[in-house]
């Protein structure tokens, strides 16, 4: 059993009243109010109540697929891309040896992100933002800079159009823009982020992207397996006011091969069966479609565990 070596977030308090002899397992993810540390929180609570796992959400800055990797944490919030780059040693990895032992355990719910402005100013599209100040470098996740990068390709502006302002990862560049240092706010659709900064600056704005074949293509260059979703106004949807054309790309859970195949297949049994509990937790796993947990991500195979229960149940790996 793997000891957990930094913070914990309020799942551990949850898996503190879960059986004694229960095998445990941390889920880590991006700092506390983040998109995925929800998401994360929301697992952790299935896997405590169904699946008689205890479970511990890590929230760090750095990217979770390298505690996976080195054995500090059993399974890691990542998207589709990144996954392929961490794993493969391309694209923000390139030139880092593969990493061998990254396995996939499920395809969770699409990740919708979007360019977010406030809502009484004159930024209109996401090419309005030449010239504009833009959160840049993105240090302890590279990722996020990545997405930032593809939403300018849509726009045909890249990072040389813009106004790069260095911070280190997404939490750092919401406070950013709450303080006024940046003109335009990077964060997943729903988040808790979002909602503070609606609040703390007056209300939010989404800026669309261009979904003509050209701009789609220079964003995929950027960001391959992203996709052109549209959006309809919600509560939980700050900044949809109609139906917008945002960036999105699929969730993922990644593991790695030293994690025990029981473990694993508990986990994608778990979270195959148990839809509506994560969807109370975190409203976003409404769009989590189970019949979809096989999708392949490029160049990474799943876990035997995972494997094992999507062929125990008839899932068929869907593109």
């Amino acid at each position: 059993m793997r000891l957990v070596t930094f913070g914990a977030s309020i799942a551990c308090a949850l898996a503190l009243g879960g059986p004694a002899a229960a095998q445990t397992v941390s889920i880590v993810t991006t700092p506390a109010g983040s998109y995925t540390n929800a998401a994360g929180s929301a697992i952790a609570k299935v896997l405590i109540e169904k699946a008689g796992l205890r479970a511990i959400v890590q929230a760090q800055a750095a990217q979770a697929l390298i505690a996976v990797a080195g054995g500090v944490g059993e399974f890691g919030m990542s998207n589709n891309f990144d996954t392929t780059f961490y794993a493969n040693g391309t694209g923000d990895y390139e030139g880092q040896p593969p990493k061998k032992n990254i396995r996939n355990a499920a395809t969770l719910m699409p990740y919708k992100v979007a360019m977010h402005v406030r809502a009484d100013s004159n930024i209109r599209t996401v090419a309005d933002l030449k010239g504009k100040r833009v959160s840049s470098g993105f240090n302890a996740q590279k990722t996020i800079g990545r997405i930032i990068e593809a939403h300018l390709a849509n726009a045909g502006l890249s990072y040389k159009d813009v106004v790069g302002v260095p911070t280190p990862n997404v939490v750092r560049s919401a406070e950013d823009f709450e303080s006024g240092k940046v003109d335009v706010l990077f964060f997943a659709l729903g988040s808790a982020a979002t909602k503070q900064a609606a609040a703390n600056v007056g209300g939010l704005r989404v800026l669309p992207i261009d979904d003509s074949p050209d701009a789609i293509k220079r964003m995929q260059e950027v960001l391959p397996g992203s996709y052109m979703l549209v959006v309809d106004p919600a509560p939980a949807y700050d900044g949809i006011t109609a139906r917008t054309k945002l960036v999105a790309f699929d969730m993922v859970l990644s593991t790695a091969i030293e994690v025990p195949e029981t473990v694993v297949y508990k986990v994608a049994k778990a979270l195959y069966e148990n839809k509506k509990d994560l969807a109370a937790t975190f409203a976003p796993f409404n769009d989590f479609d189970p019949a979809g947990i096989a999708k392949p991500v490029v160049g990474v195979s799943y876990h035997p565990g995972a494997a094992k229960f999507f062929q125990e149940a008839g899932i068929q790996p869907k593109s």
